[in-house]
């Protein structure tokens, strides 16, 4: 494996996925994909303003239905929805895992008038850098697919459901890897990634491995390594751990084609239900 090019400050320019990329298949692995050049361009991809859009009110309606203020973002990324809460008067906590992405969001709520309350944190261990109960917790971006083994994706919804009230909820999204799987791979990309000019599509699938790659206008392309995460299984991990009610959202609609949306989201409640 060829040595990764450095920058003058000492961090990557470039990805590293060893020799064979299809077999890098580690939880910990997304520290090298998240490099600095890639985090520049993650809001080319994401495109605020046509993001905002297309999702419209769905978080901040469903965390105001239930009465929810107090909010821990786990998978801030670049800040964004961290950054819409902020806007509609939610208190926020903003945590990633990648220390780029962190400074990214940071700078991100700057240039928007708001200063992030900022925690770099593995969510394997979340409790150990993050302190207090919240409302409600947000995974959102399909951050929660870069966790290729069970005990850590089981380790992770523990840690999120201990960080909760004991009415907290965890609102959690992840892509249709069902639909991708079983019939296809076929995005409009008319929610997540609206960036102009910019695509986002699986280079490799198999049931342990979802390669995306990402190419952008100016010829550069990025990969991520993604576990293929059912429907199925992630509501059972979310039942396994404690929570109570589970409701999944399709493209942001209660009622969906099983096959049609191109993201799952979600909605776990903590709260104690009686059978």
């Amino acid at each position: 494996m060829s040595a990764v090019r450095k920058l003058p400050d000492g961090t990557a320019n470039e990805q590293d996925f060893g020799t064979n990329p299809v077999e890098r298949r580690k939880t910990d692995n997304y520290q090298k994909e998240y490099i600095q050049s890639f985090v520049e361009k993650w809001d080319n991809l994401i495109d605020w303003n046509a993001r905002a859009e297309s999702e419209g009110q769905f978080f901040i309606d469903m965390l105001r239905a239930r009465g929810k203020d107090k909010v821990l973002d786990v998978a801030t990324g670049t800040g964004f929805h961290s950054v819409q809460l902020k806007k509609a008067g939610f208190d926020v906590t903003s945590a990633d895992g990648n220390a780029e992405m962190l400074s990214k969001a940071f700078e991100n709520a700057r240039e928007n008038g708001f200063v992030l309350k900022t925690v770099h944190a593995d969510w394997r261990w979340l409790n150990k850098d993050i302190h207090g109960k919240f409302d409600a917790i947000i995974c959102l971006g399909n951050s929660f697919t870069h966790l290729f083994d069970e005990r850590d994706r089981r380790k992770a919804l523990a840690e999120f459901y201990s960080a909760l009230k004991h009415d907290g909820i965890l609102i959690l999204d992840q892509r249709n890897y069902d639909a991708i799987l079983d019939v296809g791979f076929d995005s409009k990309h008319k929610y997540y990634y609206c960036g102009d000019n910019v695509v986002a599509e699986p280079e490799h699938i198999d049931k342990g491995l979802a390669r995306f790659r990402y190419s952008f206008p100016d010829g550069s392309t990025f990969n991520l390594n993604m576990f293929p995460l059912r429907r199925s299984e992630a509501r059972r991990l979310m039942k396994e751990v404690g929570f109570q009610r589970i409701k999944t959202y399709g493209d942001f609609q209660e009622t969906y084609e099983e096959n049609d949306p191109d993201f799952l989201i979600h909605v776990a409640e903590k709260t104690y239900a009686a059978e």
